[in-house]
């Protein structure tokens, strides 16, 4: 516990020491490129066509500048991007020139699908110039939209948040155009900004070129605000009394298990928002359901580790990026917050949902501070199924998180976190740390640079030991070189409730570099050279517990989007107690070592057929392992998108066999997956998901049918259906489910 004050008073030292430092750390920023937003006037009709007066009198974007494939290159086709703003809407107009209109790669129009493989505008607007948060909008040549939050300083993005907004396109000989229409009640943003941040990125993938707005930089992404020009010009806008309210009707009906006869079942679920000025929302949910949630994508485990599971449930992902702890961290280390605790409490995917009563978050920002704060209670239920825990009987809980984050500087923070509760009702649970992070993307030559140091402690009645957290962080990222350094130590009693710790009572050590020179060869883009050691060693550094070393001496990009990439890998473990890898094989403790070596054919998603294929080989503990992954794409009409997968893990391993007898032992592990997508439009959409694993011996079906009859209304059919394969062979029946979910907005 002293170690983690130690770090966290760290943390917060460094920050008054940087901050004191500003001017000496941080350059001015370069001048920033505007847009003027023009008054809308008249009637937009949103057809893809910019056709009425407005459009002709805006000022437009028309110096986009390439980063790929020449960096600060005149690009291929010109972009004109316009925004027509209203004290209730923000109206974008985009137009893409292509010379060569015909070659437009573009077969996809479901909404949220990754747009990174074909053409393509991504819009990035920063609604508070804090240089840090974001709103991300893409379109494609048919319609398809992307949304999401800017996420970890700009470097990522988090694509599960959803905003009501609307968008058409069209397409003619000279190339492909655009209209979005975004409410101003779908954002939040500072108070009294006449100006936003913005920027503009177009992908033309036929010709793998990129090409942005402000600051094309090869370096930087367009989704790091702090580079971002301007939007300016902006009204008063006009929120109304800002209430949202959304009712949603489900009725569901299934047989649990093959004993039961059908069983039917209605309820009412309703959530509320509150507008809090322009920039705090407060929600509200009662009865919540998640009926209309893809399940979990199955996985292959071989390790004595738990697998990750993402969550995927809305009311959780709304704000998300807020509650972001630490640079760095992640499922392979720790998440310290991680929301699938709450009424999904076990390890393993595809367990039973705990009902949720109600449940309040508030989350947003004033001033330069960001503020996240969130409380849920969960009923009792009965006979829950919690992975590797079994079936246990789960009382009813109130768990909850609260975060802040100080913006410091052009672009670092420093923060708080404090988690409370308990899913299990396993008493004096509680966990709270601080974090700060420096990062620039003015070091050097315009480089990125982030440093990060944070500190946690947690209790809870049934913990005991080192009950703290605290790691280290320096990293590089950069187009030509990366470095990484990471220094995370987790006590044997660290286990936060409400987070994701994979293994405890570690120091783990990371050390990486990569080289990714852009040799300008005929058929090569660029080639990625990397270096890599992962060490856990004891709590107490006296000697290691496991490590991985890579070596990537080929992976290459080309200029068709294709990429090969050969690895060399180098593994150790020291399990203290005895493990199951598979089919009943128990791994002893013992010190073992290994080596391994794999191939990877990766396809350009640009094609209507593509995928991928990797093998991995060698030996494996005190046996071998041969693994061999599959991906076939298929996309013949924009309407159609079929994903086969498969996974084929065959080995021989010594172990003690039934608990008792040491022996050699076989053991084969299969994974088959087949995804299909039905795109009608980016409005209704057919998803189905079918799974099969030779473990479980269980085929599952989740099929979904979307259609979002208005900008503020879903139906959402789901079909689960699931078979178990019984020793015959023959297909035994094991459950199925039928949830039909309406839900409208009403906002105020």
């Amino acid at each position: 516990m002293t170690r983690a004050l130690t770090a966290a008073g760290l943390a917060a030292a460094l920050a008054l020491t940087f901050a004191a430092g500003a001017a000496a750390q941080d350059e001015p920023p370069p001048d920033r490129p505007t847009l003027r937003a023009h008054p809308l006037t008249g009637v937009v009709r949103l057809d893809g066509i910019l056709s009425e007066p407005d459009w002709e009198n805006a000022e437009s974007i028309t110096d986009l500048i390439t980063i790929e494939p020449v960096e600060e290159g005149t690009p291929a086709g010109r972009t004109m991007v316009k925004v027509l703003v209203s004290p209730t809407d923000l109206i974008i107009g985009i137009a893409c020139y292509d010379t060569n209109a015909s070659g437009i790669v573009a077969y996809t129009v479901a909404r949220d699908a990754e747009l990174k493989e074909e053409d393509h505008v991504v819009l990035v607007f920063d609604t508070f110039q804090d240089g840090r948060s974001g709103y991300v909008f893409s379109i494609n040549p048919l319609g398809a939209r992307f949304d999401g939050l800017v996420i970890e300083q700009g470097e990522e993005v988090n694509s599960d948040w959803d905003a009501i907004w609307e968008a058409k396109t069209s397409r003619d000989e000279a190339g492909w155009y655009a209209e979005i229409r975004i409410p101003i009640k779908s954002l939040s943003f500072g108070k009294g900004l006449d100006a936003w941040g913005f920027n503009v990125q177009r992908r033309v993938q036929r010709l793998q070129e990129t090409s942005r707005w402000s600051d094309p930089d090869i370096d930087l992404e367009v989704t790091q605000t702090s580079r971002a020009g301007l939007l300016t010009d902006l009204p008063e806008f006009d929120l109304g009394v800002g209430l949202s309210i959304r009712p949603a009707l489900v009725g569901s009906a299934g047989r649990p298990d093959p004993e039961t006869s059908t069983e039917f079942d209605g309820d009412v679920s309703l959530d509320v928002t509150q507008k809090i000025g322009p920039n705090v929302l407060g929600a509200l949910t009662v009865n919540t359901d998640f009926a209309e949630t893809e399940v979990d994508v199955r996985q292959t485990n071989l390790t004595r580790f738990p697998l990750f599971f993402p969550e995927k449930r809305t009311f959780f992902l709304e704000g998300s990026d807020i509650f972001e702890f630490g640079l760095g961290l992640d499922e392979d280390n720790l998440i310290p917050f991680f929301s699938r605790r709450i009424g999904l409490p076990g390890l393993e995917g595809g367990q039973s949902e705990i009902p949720i009563n109600a449940g309040g978050k508030i989350n947003g920002r004033l001033g330069n501070t960001n503020l996240g704060a969130l409380v849920v209670n969960t009923r009792a239920i009965d006979s829950v199924e919690l992975g590797d825990a079994g079936v246990l009987d789960v009382p009813g809980a109130t768990m909850g998180a609260v975060r802040v984050r100080q913006n410091v500087l052009e672009e670092s923070s420093v923060g708080a976190l404090v988690e409370f509760g308990d899913q299990l009702g396993r008493g004096g649970s509680w966990a709270a740390g601080a974090d700060f992070t420096y990062h620039t993307s003015n070091f050097g030559d315009e480089k990125n640079l982030l440093i990060g140091v944070w500190g946690m402690m947690n209790d809870r009645e049934d913990l005991t030991g080192d009950k703290s957290a605290f790691g280290f962080r320096l990293d590089y990222p950069n187009d030509l070189v990366e470095l990484t350094f990471n220094s995370i130590r987790i006590g044997d009693g660290f286990d936060p409730s409400l987070s994701f710790v994979p293994r405890n009572g570690v120091h783990l050590w990371t050390l990486s570099g990569q080289y990714n020179p852009r040799p300008s060869w005929a058929l090569v883009r660029q080639m990625f050279h990397e270096v890599s050691l992962t060490l856990y060693n004891t709590q107490d550094n006296s000697t290691w517990e496991s490590f991985a070393a890579a070596l990537t001496p080929l992976d290459w990009q080309l200029e068709s989007g294709d990429r090969i990439t050969a690895e060399l890998l180098r593994e150790g473990d020291r399990p203290p107690e005895e493990f199951e890898v598979s089919g009943g094989i128990i791994i002893v403790p013992d010190e073992y070592k290994w080596t391994r070596y794999a191939a990877t054919i990766r396809g350009a998603e640009k094609r209507r057929v593509s995928g991928e294929l990797r093998f991995e080989g060698g030996t494996y503990y005190n046996g071998d392992l041969t693994t061999i992954e599959a991906r076939l794409t298929l996309r013949p009409i924009p309407l159609l998108h079929l994903e086969l997968t498969a996974e084929r893990n065959k080995g021989t391993l010594t172990g003690l066999e039934d608990s008792v007898t040491l022996a050699e032992m076989d053991f084969l592990e299969q994974l088959y997956g087949l995804r299909v997508l039905l795109n009608f439009s980016s409005n209704l959409e057919f998803s189905s998901l079918t799974q099969y694993d030779t473990e479980s011996r269980e085929l599952g079906s989740n099929n979904r049918l979307r259609w979002t009859f208005s900008p503020y209304g879903d139906l959402f059919v789901v079909y689960n259906h699931n078979l178990i394969r019984t020793d015959d062979p023959r297909w035994a029946f094991e459950s199925n489910q039928l949830p039909v979910k309406i839900q409208y907005t009403w906002r105020f």
